[in-house]
């Protein structure tokens, strides 16, 4: 199996790779500029030295007398003065009458072929091979008196003496390129090395496979799901956000614009006046879209204090109401079922210790009064409400009641046949059971714990009427307008609870459920103390089909 490399190995070797290219580049550049500017400064440079000779006093003299000898001491301090590779001076037919280098070449021809501009008067700057190799050189007329030329001042520089020129200017290059070179090499490891440590050391294709798995993940979460950058933007929203805010248009779509032109959000969904904004919210009410919800609220903190966004989730407030309805019942169940046990375990050992004791007679009448009580209530139950669900529910809050010193008395008028279509019958059990709760609690706390609480259930004259009568404490006149508020509880005489205690979440399910049913609730004062809670829930007006027109 092949080793791959690590991403900021690859990454590492990319940087050093396309840097040293890059200063291959420069360098190849750089010499070209330098070459040609030194070529072009070096031949001025022979241009200049060669006009000046040509115009020293007692040359053309010289040159007109073709005195060698002459032109030499002229000459030879000039030579040991310049940095050009050689002076050359000859007559008007081309021939040399000096050679700094070339003594030997005396008299004879000028090699290159680029005399005849001069010898019209005219100064150039030629490269051509000489008689000691290629050269870059200027070539000046030498004047009589009479304005005529007589000579020619040549001075070169050997293209080898520009090239170690050039070799030493590359090598003072190459020794600042190799510095530079070693700090891009220091750079790209820091660099990649830092950019890993931003990745949290991770390699690329985990951090695909790590976003495919976020997006599978929020796509499969029921709850909406939605991020916010620190301009309140859009920045991600899953599948279920979308469908509880009833929003059409596709993620792509949405990504990037303001929230505020997505959900209507009220003033104080992002930050509220007695927190920080890049605190936590948790479990608050709010309506997005028009529906309440209940959102929590986490800052994005890319480092610690420095917020850059937020991150919401949130669940439409009716789901949380059904659940929490639920698992009360299953609750009151539990409670129910390990109440009748223990009942039904004194019950056993009564009969037991009868039994042992050889009173049969006892035995058998104790055994008559247990179940003609159990069996009239069953019978009372069984006849009056066709719903086993209800039944079971009346049964349970029965021997709880009974368990706890309170009597729970059915009115002999009881009749439930049919359920009103606008509530489930989960919800009629949950507003029934808090109902019985509620009406419980109070006669405990009142002095006279023997009093019945009563309980009327009708589905008589096109409405369900529930009907749930105790002789407890009564609740308090400023309680009343608040006591169907998520939080309020009527069993302690305060007007605030805690939402997240276990007061204060009987009544307001119960006033949901009603009012989801298009339902109503009264409470008024039972005599001569308690409460009565009534409510009223109609059923649906049948739909009338008139005569199909023909």
């Amino acid at each position: 199996m092949q080793r791959r490399l690590p991403f900021q190995v690859k990454l590492f070797l990319s940087l050093v790779g396309f840097s040293c290219l890059l200063l291959a580049l420069l360098g190849g550049i750089l010499y070209h500029v330098i070459d040609r500017q030194l070529h072009r400064d070096l031949g001025q440079r022979a241009r200049v030295q060669a006009s000046e000779i040509a115009l020293m006093p007692g040359l053309a003299d010289s040159v007109a007398r073709r005195d060698v000898p002459a032109i030499a001491r002229l000459i030879q301090p000039l030579r040991t003065q310049s940095d050009a590779s050689y002076i050359v001076i000859g007559d008007v037919h081309e021939n040399h009458l000096y050679h700094s280098e070339s003594p030997e070449r005396l008299h004879l021809p000028m090699i290159g072929g680029d005399n005849a501009e001069v010898l019209q008067g005219k100064t150039i700057i030629s490269m051509r091979k000489g008689g000691i190799g290629v050269s870059l050189r200027s070539k000046a007329p030498i004047f009589n008196p009479q304005h005529q030329v007589i000579g020619i001042v040549s001075v070169g520089y050997l293209t080898s003496y520009i090239a170690n020129i050039n070799a030493g200017l590359l090598w003072q290059a190459g020794l600042y390129g190799l510095l530079l070179l070693l700090l891009l090499f220091i750079f790209s490891w820091i660099f990649t090395r830092n950019v890993k440590k931003q990745m949290f050391w991770l390699e690329p294709k985990d951090i695909a496979q790590l976003v495919r798995q976020q997006k599978a993940l929020l796509e499969a979460m029921y709850e909406g799901i939605f991020a916010v950058n620190d301009e309140k933007q859009l920045i991600l929203i899953n599948r279920a956000a979308r469908e509880l805010l009833d929003i059409r248009q596709p993620e792509k779509e949405l990504i990037g614009q303001p929230l505020e032109k997505i959900v209507q959000t009220p003033p104080t969904f992002f930050a509220q006046s007695d927190m920080p904004e890049n605190s936590s919210v948790h479990d608050q009410i709010t309506v997005l879209n028009q529906r309440q919800m209940i959102v929590n609220r986490v800052p994005i903190e890319l480092e610690p204090g420095a917020g850059s966004g937020w991150v919401f989730s949130f669940r439409d407030k009716n789901d949380i109401n059904t659940l929490s309805s639920q698992l009360s019942q299953v609750k009151r169940y539990a409670d129910n079922l390990r109440m009748m046990r223990h009942e039904q375990l004194n019950w056993t050992a009564t009969l037991a210790g009868l039994l042992q004791m050889q009173r049969y007679d006892e035995a058998m009448r104790y055994i008559q009064a247990q179940s003609e009580g159990a069996q009239a209530v069953l019978d009372f139950v069984s006849a009056r409400f066709t719903s086993p669900t209800l039944c079971g529910l009346l049964l349970g809050k029965f021997v709880s009641a009974r368990e706890k010193g309170v009597e729970l008395a059915f009115d002999p008028a009881c009749q439930l046949k049919r359920i009103p279509s606008t509530i489930s019958e989960t919800a009629l059990m949950s507003v029934i059971g808090n109902l019985l709760d509620n009406a419980v609690d109070a006669t405990l706390k009142a002095h006279n714990t023997h009093a019945p609480v009563e309980l009327y259930i009708s589905d008589r004259n096109q409405e369900l009427l529930i009907e749930v009568a105790d002789r407890g404490v009564g609740i308090e006149d400023a309680l009343k307008p608040h006591i169907f508020e998520q939080g309020v509880s009527s069993k302690p005489s305060k007007l605030h609870e805690m939402a997240g205690s276990d007061h204060g979440i009987g009544l307001y399910l119960v006033a949901g459920y009603v009012d989801q049913a298009n339902g109503t609730i009264e409470v008024t004062d039972n005599t001569p103390q308690g409460t009565i809670f009534s409510v009223f829930i109609p059923f649906p007006a049948p739909i009338s089909t008139g005569p199909s027109d023909e």
